[in-house]
């Protein structure tokens, strides 16, 4: 048996008189992930009049109040409460999740041209982003870094920065986390969909635009689709959640041009099995849990 999982006391905030902050820990960890999910979760399930959005974040999480329903002090309380009862997470703490895989082509032609053109913003500039993350993460090469980002799953702790971007944090002990600092400077151009990796999060790039993090390949499938004429996002326009565990698998450019063509045809589908499991239990044998969260994906 695993002891419960202890943090700080959380630390609340005031945003004017509608919004409510809460601070678990002041280090990403999973530990505080965890116990943001299971209180933000059991928020949504008592459904208190007056709550206008729960928006959960890495290590925190927002709540946006009607202050003519609910005194943002009064909902403190309530927190409070919660966090008391479920913020520890007791061993038989289940979180309910989706487990999708998530198809990357590492190193590819477009991201790899990208990059090229910003590397006076670049901590290496004699190196590719991928080169650069194998090195300073003790790889002898790319092959090395990108076996170890898609030997175990990921779970979006938010989304955040532009609608649909999922940031995931890989669910293997923190001695195993790999890191990497964004740019020195942000460029002025990242192509859709690239896979980036920034600190220890790993993200897909919903949309073309500015951006920090490195570079190290380009996913076929979107997670952001303004349209919904994709199956999978016929109820809303980010196909991410918070929770979701993400196994991103890497592919060949023959698979990446197949799934494009499904995608231009409107009839992608990600491969995505409902799943749970208990954090305590992932925390004290991480390996053996991924194991069992890849065989239900993959069965």
């Amino acid at each position: 048996m695993t002891d419960k999982i202890q943090l700080p006391p959380a630390r609340y905030e005031y945003g004017g008189d509608e919004f409510v902050f809460v601070e678990l820990d002041q280090a990403m960890s999973l530990e505080a992930n965890f116990a943001g999910m299971a209180v933000t979760n059991a928020l949504r399930e008592e459904a208190i009049d007056g709550v206008v959005d729960i928006c959960p974040s890495n290590a925190s999480y927002m709540v946006q109040v009607d202050p003519d329903r609910i005194d943002p002090r009064d909902l403190v309380t309530e927190l409070r409460r919660l966090e008391a009862s479920v913020g520890t997470l007791p061993e038989d703490y289940v979180l309910k999740t989706r487990v999708v895989d998530v198809p990357v082509l590492f190193n590819d032609p477009w991201s790899h041209e990208t990059l090229m053109r910003f590397r006076d913003r670049h901590q290496d500039p004699e190196a590719t982003d991928l080169e650069y993350a194998a090195r300073i993460n003790g790889f002898d090469g790319m092959q090395g870094v990108i076996d170890a980002m898609t030997s175990a799953p990921w779970i979006v702790t938010m989304l955040g920065f532009v609608p649909g971007l999922p940031f995931c944090y890989q669910l293997v002990p923190r001695e195993r986390q790999i890191q990497v600092p964004k740019y020195v400077r942000p460029r002025t151009d990242t192509p859709e969909r690239t896979f980036g990796f920034g600190g220890a999060f790993a993200v897909v790039y919903p949309v073309r635009g500015a951006g920090g993090y490195q570079m190290f390949g380009m996913a076929p499938a979107p997670v952001f689709d303004l349209s919904q004429s994709l199956p999978d996002f016929a109820e809303d326009i980010s196909f991410p959640k918070a929770n979701d565990v993400l196994r991103y698998r890497a592919i060949d450019m023959a698979e990446f041009e197949a799934t494009r063509a499904e995608v231009e045809a409107g009839t992608f589908r990600y491969r995505i099995r409902e799943a749970e499991f208990e954090p305590a239990a992932l925390l004290a044998d991480p390996d053996a849990v991924n194991r069992e969260l890849l065989e239900v994906l993959y069965r």
